[in-house]
């Protein structure tokens, strides 16, 4: 990552400035009277004016007056971008922003370093060239201190949940996701167990056993606790995160090139890991709780089948239609442990059915909830808007409890045809008896192209929206 410093001084060379108008810009003195010229004459909202010359980066953004203020930040994010890539031909290693705005200066090194992101763990060639051309990215800091820690520790989060997403399931396998689990537990102070195989057939999770069958590698359970002595609630917040490793879609299995970039069926998991590192890291005074079962989903000799039963943690029946809707299975085990904590709400989140990709794109997180009595769905819906990692709210009516009904267990793993989105979120709740938000962020959580600051690969989506949801209840 960028190395971020503060600095009290303008220098002549390589600077960027925010303003929002023109006589804010020109105050700082550092332009020439021919760019003062050059300034008033392309004065516009939205618009990077370059002044760049060789060897002097030069850019200035006028942020727009837009009536949306979650609007106007994220047009800085997104100017962050532009201007990371229009400095990069002239290979400068370092750059000064100069802004008086505290949530400006934020959202630009969010934006900023988001898109520095790079997995280069596997180059063996030209790394050198692969590698950021920045070193450091010099704060003007006026009179007024401006404090962009929590920013750095919500990106960190997010880098670390990308590394686990684009890590090949040959390395990060169920029991290797549970050890770095381990690792980033210590760096950031939360508490971590884990589950081996025999301590989850001694709590008979049905589902999480019979998705790991067909694999050669054991399942885990991670537990993950962040619980300070200033802790504002007395019952916690429960984050659930589906981990499968890798999804072949087991003897369902998938076709032609649908298990292309299965190792980022585990996208719920690193955002749950990432969310508590960032939360722990930024010393927030809540009780929060990470449950992430983990495991690869394959067609070996002893895989799950169709028209099997399969017995859950809770007691429950699932007669299983296809067993490449894995992911509901092994959620429902960690969402039926979640009672345990008698929590004051669980959210989940999975890369979980490609009718939710489908329904609107990688532009946003499908959303479904059971009860909003103390109005947490509409907090977490401020800071989608917030983070700009936006959810759009999918009916959980109890008429889609009809389509999971089974004629020989008491549910079965898959819905039809319709609502598919839906009736997969139906199936989560039978396993709760709390206030409850489902989050499937199957569309924007691998991308294979990059979205402004939304790199290629994993995208570590959810980890910003959570960290901002966890500002606001705290």
């Amino acid at each position: 990552m960028i190395t971020i410093k503060k600095t009290n001084e303008i220098p002549a060379n390589n600077i960027v400035v925010i303003a929002s108008n023109l006589e804010e810009a020109i105050n700082y003195d550092i332009f020439s009277d021919k760019e003062k010229e050059i300034l008033k004459e392309e004065v516009k909202e939205n618009k990077i004016i370059s002044l760049t010359t060789p060897r002097n980066i030069k850019e200035v953004y006028f942020v727009s007056n837009d009536a949306k203020h979650y609007k106007v930040i994220e047009k800085v994010r997104r100017a962050a971008v532009k201007i990371y890539k229009s400095t990069q031909s002239q290979k400068q290693d370092t750059i000064t922003l100069v802004a008086n705005n505290e949530e400006y200066v934020n959202a630009f090194v969010e934006g900023f370093l988001l898109y520095d992101y790079k997995f280069l763990k596997y180059f063996t060639k030209n790394l050198d060239e692969k590698k950021t051309s920045f070193d450091n990215l010099f704060i003007y800091v006026t009179e007024s201190e401006f404090d962009i820690s929590r920013t750095l520790n919500v990106v960190e989060g997010v880098y670390n949940a990308r590394d686990l997403i684009n890590e090949p399931s040959v390395v990060l396998t169920a029991t290797e996701l549970a050890n770095r689990i381990k690792k980033l537990g210590s760096e950031a102070g939360f508490e971590v167990e884990v589950f081996e195989k025999s301590k989850i057939e001694a709590l008979q999770m049905g589902g999480l056993l019979a998705v790991n069958r067909g694999s050669i590698e054991p399942p885990t359970f991670t537990v993950m606790e962040w619980k300070p002595e200033n802790a504002q609630n007395d019952k916690p917040f429960v984050l659930v995160g589906k981990g499968v490793v890798f999804d072949s879609g087991g003897l369902n299995i998938k076709p032609g090139n649908y298990m292309e970039g299965m190792k980022a069926d585990m996208s719920g998991a690193a955002a749950v890991v990432g969310t508590i590192y960032s939360v722990a890291k930024n010393r927030l005074p809540l009780w929060i709780v990470g449950l992430v079962p983990a495991t690869d989903n394959r067609p070996g000799q002893k895989a799950y089948a169709p028209d099997d039963v399969i017995r859950m943690y809770d007691g429950s029946t699932v007669e299983i239609l296809n067993t490449d809707a894995e992911g509901r299975m092994i959620l429902a085990d960690a969402l039926a442990y979640a009672k345990k904590y008698n929590p004051q709400l669980v959210i989940d989140l999975a890369t979980l059915t490609g009718a939710a990709a489908r329904a609107i794109g990688h532009y946003g997180i499908v959303a479904m909830h059971n009860d909003d009595s103390d109005n947490h769905f509409e907090i977490l819906k401020k800071a989608g808007e917030d983070s700009y990692e936006r959810i759009v709210e999918f009916p959980f009516w109890e008429e889609y409890d009809e389509l999971i009904e089974s004629n020989i267990a008491d549910i079965k793993n898959l819905g039809g045809v319709e609502g598919g989105a839906i009736t997969a979120g139906k199936f989560l709740e039978h396993f709760t008896d709390y206030p409850y938000i489902h989050l499937d962020i199957a569309g924007p959580a691998f991308l294979d192209k990059e979205f402004y600051y939304m790199k290629n690969g994993g995208t570590g989506v959810g980890i910003r929206l959570l960290s901002n949801f966890f500002e606001k209840v705290k």
